[in-house]
Parts: structure tokens; C-alpha cells; sequence
């Protein structure tokens, strides 16, 4: 993926995740982008107590990739790179 064109991906996708991570927070854990794909999956990691939490499957669903696909509905996918339920 182009220098420019993958800085820009990445600039929306944390945008995005900014409205998920103080929701994270709270139970002290947080987010971090590891990679976006040139077919536009977006590989996530899980940091601290989000980690290890039985409910990361359905924060992954019902929040992160809920907020990423209706900020950018390019996006085919999230996955995770660890945690609980990796894929």
C-alpha cells in the first residue's frame, strides 16, 4: 500500500477507535493498530486488561468493528492479533 495512502487509512482508523477507547479505559485496557492490509484488513492488538478479557469477541463485533465499517465502510474486516479469542 502507498506511503500516503496507508498514513491516511491509518489516521481514520485511530480517529475511529478514539470513540471506542475511553470505553476501554475504564476497565483498563486499550487498542493499538498493528496493520492494515492491502485488502483493507484492519489487524488490531488488544493492550492491558482488554487482553485477557472473556468479552473481547463482542467488544471486537459490537464496538470496534462496528465503529471502524460506519466510519469507513471500506474496511472488509478486524481482527486480532491476541487476546482472549484471536482469529
Amino acid at each position: 500500500m502507498l506511503t500516503e495512502v496507508y498514513s491516511d487509512i491509518l489516521d481514520k482508523v485511530n480517529h475511529a477507535l478514539d470513540e471506542i477507547r475511553p470505553h476501554l479505559a475504564v476497565d483498563g485496557g486499550n487498542i493499538e493498530v498493528v496493520e492494515i492490509t492491502n485488502d483493507l484488513i484492519v489487524r488490531i492488538k488488544w493492550l492491558g486488561n482488554c487482553e485477557h478479557c472473556s468479552m473481547s469477541a463482542m467488544t471486537m463485533r459490537a464496538g470496534v468493528e462496528q465503529a471502524l465499517k460506519s466510519k469507513m465502510p471500506e474496511i472488509k474486516a478486524v481482527e486480532a492479533v491476541n487476546g482472549f479469542f484471536t482469529v
